[in-house]
């Protein structure tokens, strides 16, 4: 049978989500409590790749096992062994065949601004932090721009495979600047991404905010096909991993 999980975990203490030599991983991690409850170590496929430090609010992974735990319960026996900065929230079984990563219709990734000059003590490693007043209108206002099929090479840093091979078409089907109090989000949902897309998305729209940049600039950058003329490469503890979206499975 195949198993389609979602997951929620803090990645500050790790490497990325995907298996690597240089550190431990969300996927090492999952797979070692996985081992515990069914007493093997099958092969999983993540919905994505994740940056060390990204964090996930709904992580899809799927797996191919013969397990004989109720659905309702799978979460609750894997989380007994899982560490604690990682939650199993949901699991159920879907057709043979299915693959997290491929299956998925789009992924919306949420970044968090702490638009403040003070940090705070309880959350400082779930933001990037902005002293100065970002202006949110502004920033929606290019956020805007991105909407649509565009090729986003500007937003794409240096050593990514998909521009390597020409790959850098994706499609934003929405993209949103809100404010709460001190905290301004941002929320990209899209067909795919490149390497940092999100990250720069957010760098450039801090510029605008900050008065720094024009919110119609947004179209002869991406024309440019240049990364120098995006913004910054915003850090990754303030980036979650928000939802997939599946369709009708």
């Amino acid at each position: 049978m195949t198993w389609l999980l979602t997951l929620a975990f803090d990645g500050t203490e790790y490497c990325g989500f995907q298996v690597q030599p240089n550190g431990q991983s969300v996927a090492a991690a999952f797979q070692d409590g996985l081992e515990a409850v069914i007493g093997f170590r099958p092969d999983i496929k993540g919905c994505s790749r994740t940056d060390a430090g990204v964090h996930a609010l709904g992580f899809a992974l799927s797996f191919e096992a013969d397990v004989r735990i109720p659905p309702e319960k799978f979460p609750l026996a894997l989380n007994t062994r899982l560490p604690r900065d990682i939650r199993v929230l949901k699991a159920r079984q879907v057709p043979d065949g299915f693959h997290a990563r491929y299956a998925a219709h789009t992924k919306t990734y949420l970044y968090r601004i702490h638009n403040s000059p003070i940090d705070s003590p309880f959350e400082e490693r779930y933001y990037c932090r902005m002293p100065g007043r970002l202006d949110e209108g502004r920033m929606q206002q290019a956020a805007a721009h991105f909407v649509g099929k565009h090729d986003f090479l500007a937003l794409c840093a240096a050593h990514s495979s998909a521009a390597a091979h020409g790959d850098t078409v994706r499609t934003i089907t929405d993209c949103e600047v809100t404010r709460q109090g001190n905290t301004v989000s941002i929320t990209v949902t899209a067909d795919g991404y490149l390497y940092n897309m999100v990250r720069i998305l957010a760098g450039t729209l801090c510029e605008v905010g900050a008065g720094r940049m024009d919110p119609d600039a947004v179209p002869a950058i991406l024309a440019s096909r240049d990364r120098k003329n995006a913004g910054p490469t915003l850090p990754a503890k303030g980036l979650f991993l928000h939802h997939v979206d599946y369709g009708v499975l």
